[in-house]
């Protein structure tokens, strides 16, 4: 399937974070190649609406990427409906825009919202990546002797900063407080 993969056509994908943004784009641009996808998402994500949208070959999972169970059972929905799990593109993930420390309000970021991105950024993905790697095992090789692919995807706000509200972006390395957005347009070289 690696660079051998010419076409889509006829592949069955399953897409975390499926409800919206790039994953929601990523299970719109399979579909209309011509694969199937099982958008993963939460239950009140929008998931089951955009589904329909896309027609007899996507459906809707309600799950959380960070619960076993619920992964177990999207993978099942998409073997039930699709017989098979072909690509998994993992798109599910959270921000929390929040100084590591706030000196205005001697306040700390907390443990907690931290420990949450961690849960689903990157236990999350990784619970996605070992249960369909299972479910890719059963898969026959293709020519290329491939089961299936994994993809992952990452923020690129790591590189070009964060919007955290009012309109202002704040880029990890500052160590000045955010700027108006507008301030930023057009001028790259403004983020540090």
């Amino acid at each position: 399937m690696a660079a051998a993969c010419r076409s889509v056509k006829g592949l069955v994908a399953v897409i975390t974070g499926g409800a919206s943004g790039l994953g929601l784009v990523t299970a719109e641009r399979l579909v209309g190649q011509g694969a199937s996808a099982v958008l993963l998402d939460l239950p009140n994500s929008g998931g089951e609406a955009q589904a329909k949208k896309l027609g007899n070959n996507c459906v809707f999972a309600p799950a959380d990427v960070t619960s076993e169970k619920d992964v177990q059972t999207a993978l099942a929905l998409a073997k039930e409906k699709f017989g098979r799990v072909d690509v998994a593109v993992n798109c599910a993930g959270i921000a929390v825009a929040i100084k590591t420390y706030n000196l205005k309000k001697s306040q700390a970021h907390t443990l907690e919202d931290f420990q949450r991105v961690l849960n689903v950024n990157l236990m999350g993905t990784f619970n996605v990546i070992r249960l369909v790697a299972g479910e890719m095992g059963q898969n026959e090789p293709d020519q290329g002797g491939q089961r299936g692919v994994i993809i992952n995807t990452a923020s690129v706000a790591a590189f070009e900063g964060q919007v955290c509200g009012q309109g202002s972006v704040w880029h990890p390395t500052a160590d000045q407080p955010p700027r108006e957005s507008a301030q930023l347009l057009g001028q790259p070289s403004a983020l540090p």
